[in-house]
Formats: C-alpha cells, sequence, structure tokens
C-alpha cells in the first residue's frame, strides 16, 4: 500500500524521516511531498534517499532534474493512488489552507484532490496552537473526517512550554496504519459494481437515457478498491475518470451491460448494482435520423432482467446489493423492491429530494434490509461509499441472497 507523507515547514520537519522509517517498517511504500517552506529545514535528498523516490516540491517540472520531467497533470496521479494522506508537521499555515480549500502548491492541491484518508499532525508555538482560528480549523477538518493526532506538551523550540509539541512518531504511524486497516478489510474479495445510466438508440444520433451521472457507482468502485478488493467496474458512458486501480469493461446498452455482467458473474464475490438500467428501449430503431415531421409515436419494449438472471447463476458465496430510486412513497417502494427482488439489501435514494443524488456531488440514503432500514445522512459520495461498504460487509454470512436494482441512486 502508498502512503503519502506531507512536510511542511516547522521546525519538527526533520521528525519525518523517523515517520517515513516508521511507516516502511510496516511494508508501506512512502511518497514524500515537501512545501517550499519545509526546504529550508530538511533537503528533498534525504527523503529521497529514504524512500528511493523523487520528492515531489512543486506543481510544476523541475528543469534541472531529469527524473522529475512529468507534467504538473501527470503529479496529481498520487492522488489518485495514494492510499492516504499524512502531513507532519502540519503547521498553522496548512491547516488553514486546507479548511478554507486554498490550493497554491503541491500539498494543498493534492489534499483537495485526494479522496484517501487524511491525517494531520499539527506542529507549532503554543500560542498558535491555542488561537481561536486554529482550533476552528481543526473544527472544520475534523467535521470532514480528517483525523487529527493532537500535539504533546513540552519545552518548544520557541522557548515556552505548553502544548504545540509534534506527537510522538509512533502515534502518528499508528493512526496511518488505523485507517489503513480500515480500508483493507475487503481483501481477498472481487467486488463487481455497475455504474452509469445505460442507453437505447432511437436512431443513428438519438437515444432514450436517463439522469445518472455515475458519481456513486464510481464512488463506490473508488471505496471498494482502496479497501482491498479487485474491483471490476461496468460502466456505462459517464464523463468520469475511472478509479485508479479498477478493471474497467464499457458498454452502451442494457443488453451489453447484461453480457459484461454474466460474462464475468462467476469472478465476483460481491456485487454492487449501482447503474442505472433503462426499464425499456424502442422496439425498432430507426435506420436514418428522424425528421421533425409532426407528432411522434413510440413504441417500447422491457428491456432484459439482469437480475433474473444473476439469480438463477448465482453461487452460495455471491452477495449483491441493488441501488434504487424513488420520488414517492419512497420506504414502501423500496420495500417492495426488496422482498419482489429478494434482495440482501437495497440502497434506497429520495431523487426528489435537492441537493443529492443526480448529478450532485452529495448524497444521502437509506440501507433498506428484511431486518432495518439504516439512515445514512446527506455527505458526500465518496465518503458515503465507505458507509455502505461498512454495512455491506455486515451482512457477511455462509449464504447470501442476491439483488439488482433496475434504477440508481446517483
Amino acid at each position: 500500500m502508498k502512503v503519502t507523507v506531507g512536510v511542511s515547514g516547522g521546525i519538527a520537519a526533520y521528525k519525518a524521516a523517523e515517520l517515513v522509517r516508521a511507516l516502511q517498517k510496516q511494508a508501506l511504500d512512502v511518497q514524500v511531498v515537501m512545501t517550499e517552506a519545509a526546504q529550508r529545514f530538511v533537503q528533498p535528498l534525504t527523503f529521497a534517499a529514504l524512500t528511493g523516490h523523487q520528492v515531489i516540491t512543486s506543481l510544476w517540472d523541475s528543469p534541472d532534474t531529469a527524473e522529475h520531467e512529468a507534467s504538473s497533470i501527470e503529479h496529481m496521479d498520487a492522488a489518485q493512488t495514494t492510499d492516504a494522506l499524512v502531513v507532519a508537521p502540519a503547521t498553522a499555515n496548512v491547516l488553514a489552507k486546507f479548511a478554507h480549500g486554498i490550493a497554491d502548491d503541491f500539498l494543498t492541491t493534492l489534499y483537495l484532490a485526494t479522496t484517501a484518508p487524511v491525517i494531520v499532525a499539527p506542529a507549532m508555538n503554543v500560542n498558535m496552537w491555542q488561537h481561536p482560528a486554529t482550533q476552528a480549523n481543526l473544527e472544520t477538518l475534523a467535521a470532514r473526517n480528517v483525523r487529527i493526532v493532537a500535539p504533546d506538551s513540552g519545552y518548544l523550540a520557541c522557548g515556552m512550554i505548553g502544548a504545540g509539541r509534534l506527537a510522538e512518531i509512533d502515534a502518528i504511524a499508528e493512526a496511518v496504519l488505523g485507517v489503513l486497516h480500515h480500508r483493507n478489510d475487503l481483501a481477498g474479495e472481487t467486488v463487481m459494481v455497475t455504474a452509469g445510466g445505460t442507453r437505447e438508440a432511437l436512431d443513428p444520433v438519438r437515444f432514450l437515457g436517463n439522469r445518472s451521472s455515475g458519481k456513486m457507482g464510481y464512488a463506490m468502485a473508488e471505496a471498494a478498491q482502496r479497501r482491498g478488493a479487485r474491483v471490476i467496474l461496468v460502466t456505462a458512458p459517464t464523463a468520469l475518470r475511472v478509479p485508479a486501480g479498477c478493471e474497467a469493461v464499457t458498454v452502451i446498452t442494457t443488453e451489453e451491460m447484461r453480457q459484461a455482467v454474466l460474462d464475468r458473474l462467476d469472478q465476483a464475490t460481491i456485487v454492487i448494482k449501482a447503474a442505472a438500467v433503462a426499464d425499456y428501449r424502442p422496439r425498432v430503431q430507426a435506420g436514418q435520423k428522424l425528421r421533425r415531421s409532426g407528432p411522434l409515436t413510440l413504441e417500447l419494449e422491457p428491456t432484459q432482467d439482469i437480475l433474473a438472471e444473476v439469480v438463477e447463476r448465482r453461487r452460495p458465496d455471491m452477495l449483491v446489493i441493488g441501488f434504487a430510486a424513488e420520488t414517492e412513497d419512497v420506504l414502501a417502494h423500496g420495500r417492495d423492491k426488496l422482498l419482489r427482488k429478494g434482495a440482501d439489501a437495497i440502497v434506497l435514494n429520495d431523487v426528489s429530494r435537492e441537493g443529492v443524488g443526480f448529478d450532485s456531488e452529495r448524497n444521502a440514503v437509506t440501507f433498506l434490509t428484511r431486518e432495518r432500514a439504516i439512515e445514512l445522512p446527506e455527505m458526500t459520495k465518496r465518503e458515503l461509499a465507505d458507509h455502505i461498504l461498512d454495512e455491506i460487509l455486515a451482512l457477511r454470512r455462509p449464504s447470501h441472497v442476491l439483488a439488482e436494482s433496475d434504477t440508481t441512486g446517483d
């Protein structure tokens, strides 16, 4: 697994070398990112020698370093490939930038771009630590699920005594290992995720589709991969980038998605059906573009019931979770679908709510089983994906019943 260590400009920057060594002893691959101020305390060469990786110090290419010729866009692969970001020491300045979304160097840009867990270990003067602005920034970060390893109290480099000394290296390393252990709980699983909205051609230039952006399905795929699973992402058209480490299978129509799922079903131990599969398609596709000539009547036919075939081919060790988008009598419709489809669980979406669901970065759902209805409140789709995976893992038992949805919550 890969951990990115961010080093900002404080006297405790030299201790980051000890943190790198502590993480390496746990068989972790470490990449170091340094701010400009951090380089005034420790030379990048120190960390390059320890990690065997070129230290990232800027958003821009370094013309005098042959190994550092990748573009700033390529550098952002660090945001997609790291399993955790830990900043030690984290200065008051960096905490403020993180809290307020300022991205003026590589480290702050990486923080905004990554969806991996973030740990910060603050270190600063006691008065700076206790200042209301710093404490407010810490509260903001904590509310965004940033893990804070509080500083110790003692004699500080400035000569004062009090809170602000960088926490013990073992405590910081333990915090990193804690989030990584949580994210590795799907090791050994093969998770198949379907995402996006299928399209059914009306003529060579038009199709029947839906409002699915694919964001929820892609968040599920990324979260599962981060937690150690092998992920097969069967995706209908979206504008999204396939999460790093996922095996992508691109499809367009419901029939193509059906075939892709069935062809790979024997590889999956968990199926998460987050795609918005079209319920109907035109009975006849026009061979040429339809011209405007007055009222148009379309004859539609049902698409394939992928669920029926999945259920027919299920294995006892397989678990499949469905997504359902509803606009009225949400819980009642969700329970009906759960029972009618024989689901282990349905992730139930009320897409009539403003600000969540379709096209949004946020969502709120009900994780519905035969025994319980678990409300998962509004949060980012990436955060929600981990909560859904937690509930899926709680369902693990010797035998499973399969489920699939015909609609999506994203």
